[in-house]
């Protein structure tokens, strides 16, 4: 049965933590609030803890999991290389509503998905989630809803859609931004904006010293 902890309760949040840390490494999903919306998790490295998110969602292999980590110096080991420019974003941005698709490392093993040698990382700006993701490591997160289905910006409504799905539930109270982050991928010859959401494209477009429709890929 699905347990839920109300994370304003320091001795609830701790237990929580704890919860939720057993149930990750035991291969189990976990809900967790992010600064953005509410993220369902697991083991970023458990293949099989990733097939059952993506089933639990109901989404294919094509559609590939997110990876959230708990500081900046964890992108080094996952990425094949920093660019410069994911260096300015990441001191910019993170922790905060920034994705970032870049090329993983080839010595990886995990399986997020059909990637083609890809992966999307974000830090969350979130106290809980840094605490549970410094705790576990680095962790494959989608937003907390059925595919095709509103985020959930409140852990009821993550529980409403994903039931007994998942084992563990960390309440965070309302998403504070209630708007999924923005995505750039930085796997091409120029960043491009994929989804506009919780950073604009101008307030990037000033860090990287670019035009915002450029990002946006207007001509």
């Amino acid at each position: 049965m699905s347990a839920v902890f109300d994370c304003s309760d320091p001795d609830e949040r701790e237990a929580g933590i704890r919860a939720a840390v057993g149930a990750v490494r035991a291969g189990r999903l976990i809900v967790m609030p992010t600064d953005t919306v509410y993220g369902l998790g697991c083991d970023a490295f458990d293949s099989e803890a990733v097939a059952s998110l993506l089933a639990a969602k109901g989404r294919g292999r094509d559609m590939p999991v997110p990876v959230l980590v708990g500081s900046w110096h964890t992108v080094d080991g996952l990425v094949r290389s920093v660019s410069p420019q994911a260096r300015e974003l990441v001191q910019a941005f993170w922790p905060g509503g920034l994705s970032l698709v870049v090329e993983q490392a080839p010595s990886l093993a995990w399986d997020l998905g059909d990637t083609s040698g890809s992966v999307m990382i974000r830090m969350p700006l979130h106290p809980v989630a840094i605490e549970l993701l410094r705790e576990i490591g680095p962790m494959a997160v989608s937003s907390a809803n059925i595919s095709g289905h509103p985020p959930a910006v409140q852990v009821h409504q993550a529980r409403e859609q994903l039931q007994e799905k998942v084992s563990v539930y960390l309440d965070g109270g309302p998403a504070d931004h209630a708007v999924a982050s923005t995505i750039v991928d930085l796997t091409g010859p120029d960043p491009r904006i994929l989804r506009e959401g919780a950073i604009t494209a101008e307030d990037i477009a000033e860090v990287l010293d670019v035009d915002a429709d450029e990002l946006r890929g207007r001509p």
